[in-house]
């Protein structure tokens, strides 16, 4: 990429807006991320996720950038996940559960921080969740909870096999990402 390239990039904060020690204004949010040089930045929702353009070759490089910022210039400390736009049309696109998750608020994509964090998830393939359903794609777990998140098996055991290596959204949200991905 040279210089001039820019790509659109998504990030996502684990865990920000869970109790008063971990929230952060969007607003404040945005002016951090536009403090490290990139543009067109975005918040959605209140949750952490911001969408933006970026001249770095690599999104990992985004990620770690981000997350000291946020650290040092607003004092929480919470793991980023950056993926370049591209990654979440397709990981929306792809669902390989879309016959079955009908609602789209209990439809998780736990976004694995890298490609490596699949194989902390791959053994909940082997485990049978009905109702609930799990499917894996290059860097993201589908996690259908149709009980809803909270009382679910299945969210529990993923979000322990993976820890601080991965967040989730819902289908909705990540729906909502790909619009701004896309300038919607």
């Amino acid at each position: 990429m040279n210089t001039h390239d820019t790509v659109r990039r998504v990030a996502l904060l684990r865990g920000i807006n869970v109790g008063r020690a971990r929230r952060i204004a969007m607003g404040d949010l945005r002016r951090v991320v536009e403090s490290l040089g990139h543009t067109h930045v975005k918040t959605l929702l209140n949750s952490g996720n911001v969408v933006y353009s970026s001249a770095t070759a690599d999104a990992s490089d985004d990620a770690v950038r981000i997350e000291e910022a946020v650290a040092s210039e607003l004092g929480v400390r919470a793991r980023v996940t950056a993926l370049d736009g591209r990654e979440i049309v397709e990981a929306v696109e792809a669902n390989p559960l879309a016959s079955v998750a009908v609602e789209p608020s209990r439809l998780l994509l736990l976004v694995l921080h890298d490609e490596r964090t699949v194989g902390k998830i791959r053994p909940l393939l082997d485990k049978r969740w009905s109702p609930e359903a799990i499917a894996l794609g290059r860097r993201v777990a589908y996690l259908w909870c149709p009980n809803g998140i909270l009382d679910g098996r299945l969210w529990a055991a993923a979000d322990r096999a993976v820890g601080s290596e991965g967040t989730a959204r819902n289908l909705a949200t990540m729906t909502k990402l790909v619009g701004l991905v896309h300038g919607v």
